[in-house]
């Protein structure tokens, strides 16, 4: 590696005046890049512009979203919208913030814009200097530049000679900080070699780094011949934490592509074994090899990946259907045909016809998930201190002395649907619509909803109470934990209107499993109203009958996949599949 001053021939010898054996660079501020540098997470203060291909590219690949929700209906019929999304719908969320633009702009203080050009090409001591001149502004203007020049992904020769720079201002010396913004660089632009020639410099001069440093050397080693030195180094990481998601990613696919399956495998159970969740990639990886394996052992362990999507409600971007798809087919003598297809509102697939697995609980799963949502968020819910006990058992009598309901409506939050209208007005609507199906419906409101105003009539509330049973808590106390109780409590028929997607309440579930009961059961429970103004009849957006999770019938798998184009919400599902079914 040569720089372009002339007293510095080797990168190595940058280093020469300063040995420091021993020191660990554990003092350092953190710095690093999303994956491994944190900068792209910090806001942006400045306006950077560089003239480099290299730097226009917007970093990582967007990382898909995860955990699910979906709705199931049994019994809206007329009522149901039939050419509208379910609401858990990957990118219905989108749409409706679309539809419903509420810019918060105007809240956030203007930010002071810096246009600064970055260096497109190597500069020398000289005009580094006037860049440093011209940014008077900086206190650390070195590590500042080598930030907006990692950020950006300026070219690796323009890196080498701000180091060069550094480093004859310096005695030869160059802090760990700019030497690591100069590695990931290396290993954004895939440099293996000038990877290799940091690692050298960076293991004579620390005993240990931390864990970006780690992180980077790992990534840019697993690419060349000295891919194992990266498994020396997650060892090392192993001595003090575990290891990232991405470490181990970055190992498995080293592995793989030296061909080392067992390493791979191994690697993979130790990731299980801390109870990680494993990038999809890392999944992919494994069924990218798999199409060159023909072994059974090795097949039977990526049926067991999809088994692993489907107990921890994963779904797979659409590249890596694609590769499930090219591995299904791949076996030989199975004879697997793939197709990419939706379901239809019955459950059935659209491609061969097969039903998917129903969104309804079992009468067991219920029952465990009612104990728990009772003692997790009505009782044990920290955000529900301004419900007081006196009041929930209030609720609890109330709710005794009442038959089941069918229909359980968060009255406050369905008056506010249409904001020019008057609140009561639009609640009467709701209820009277619903009234005359013969249901029973039970209104959840606060007290101020009974006192005369504009917005609230008080002759139209007494009409509510006379098609409903209602029931007003204080107006400090929270709605919620009466409408999960209200509902829970009259059985697995009954239904809830709310646009409330209930997100903070899964968070106070304790565990995964009953996390996932919940946005089950709240998929087939949850009815949205989609009416566009006041006084329409009211519709109800189709819920699901079906669960949206891998499924297999042994001659059949569905996995529901993510669309690379679509932008899908947590509390989101997708709603693309991929068929696989034995040719006849």
């Amino acid at each position: 590696m040569t720089f372009l001053l002339s007293g510095i021939q080797s990168f190595s010898k940058l280093w020469k005046c300063s040995p420091c054996f021993g020191l660990s660079p554990g003092h350092s501020c953190c710095f690093f890049l999303s994956d491994y540098c944190g900068i792209r997470n910090q806001q942006r203060w400045f306006s950077l512009k560089s003239m480099s291909p290299q730097s226009t590219k917007a970093g990582n690949p967007s990382i898909a979203k995860a955990r699910y929700l979906r709705k199931g209906d049994e019994g809206s019929n007329k009522q149901v919208s039939s050419d509208s999304p379910h609401l858990f719908a990957a990118g219905a969320a989108k749409k409706r913030s679309q539809m419903n633009p509420q810019s918060n702009d105007q809240d956030l203080s203007p930010v002071k814009n810096i246009s600064i050009q970055l260096p497109t090409k190597p500069l020398n001591s000289k005009e580094w200097d006037k860049l440093k001149e011209d940014c008077k502004g900086k206190v650390n203007f070195e590590n500042w530049i080598s930030s907006q020049m990692a950020r950006c992904h300026s070219p690796i020769d323009v890196a080498k000679s701000l180091l060069a720079w550094v480093a004859a201002k310096n005695n030869g010396i160059v802090g760990y900080n700019l030497l690591v913004r100069y590695l990931y660089l290396c290993v954004f632009h895939k440099q293996t070699s000038e990877v290799i020639d940091v690692y050298e410099i960076m293991r004579a001069r620390y005993k240990r780094l931390e864990s970006g440093g780690y992180s980077l050397l790992i990534r840019g080693l697993m690419h060349s011949d000295r891919w194992r030195e990266a498994l020396m180094l997650l060892e090392d990481i192993k001595k003090v934490m575990t290891p990232s998601i991405k470490n181990y990613n970055d190992c498995i696919q080293g592995a793989l592509l030296h061909q080392d399956v067992n390493t791979a495998w191994n690697l993979y159970q130790e990731l299980l074994g801390h109870d990680l969740i494993p990038m999809l990639e890392t999944l992919k990886a494994f069924f990218d090899f798999g199409k060159d394996i023909k072994d059974d052992h090795y097949s039977s362990k990526l049926l067991d990946i999809l088994l692993y999507l489907r107990n921890n409600q994963l779904y797979p971007g659409e590249s890596f259907a694609h590769s499930i798809k090219t591995w299904f087919e791949s076996i030989p003598e199975k004879q697997w045909k793939g197709q990419f297809t939706t379901i239809q509102k019955s459950g059935q697939c659209s491609c061969c016809g097969k039903t998917m697995e129903s969104i309804h609980l079992s009468p067991e799963e219920y029952e465990f998930l009612k104990r728990k949502i009772i003692r997790d968020v009505i009782d044990g819910g920290d955000q529900y201190k301004k419900t007081t006990p006196q009041e929930l058992k209030r609720f609890e009598n109330f709710v005794k002395s009442c038959p089941p309901f069918d229909i359980v409506i968060d009255g406050l939050n369905v008056a506010k649907m249409f904001p020019k209208a008057r609140e009561s007005q639009v609640l009467l609507g709701v209820v009277s619509q619903l009234a005359k199906q013969n249901l029973q419906l039970l209104v959840l409101g606060r007290k101020h909803m009974l006192t005369q105003r504009f917005r609230w009539r008080k002759d139209e509330m007494e009409k509510v109470q006379k098609q409903a049973s209602c029931f007003f808590a204080d107006d400090i106390s929270e709605d919620d934990p009466f409408l999960l109780y209200a509902t829970l409590n009259s059985g697995n028929h009954c239904k809830f209107i709310t646009k409330d997607l209930m997100r903070d309440h899964k968070a106070c579930l304790a565990d995964i499993k009953t996390q996932r009961l919940f946005f089950k059961w709240q998929q087939g429970h949850q009815l949205a109203i989609i009416n566009r103004f006041p006084g329409s009849k009211i519709t109800f957006q189709h819920i699901l009958t079906y669960d949206t999770v891998v499924q297999t019938t042994g001659d059949s798998w569905h996995i529901p996949y993510d669309e690379d184009l679509v932008e899908r919400y947590s509390y989101e599902v997708p709603t693309k599949w991929l068929c696989l079914h034995r040719k006849t």
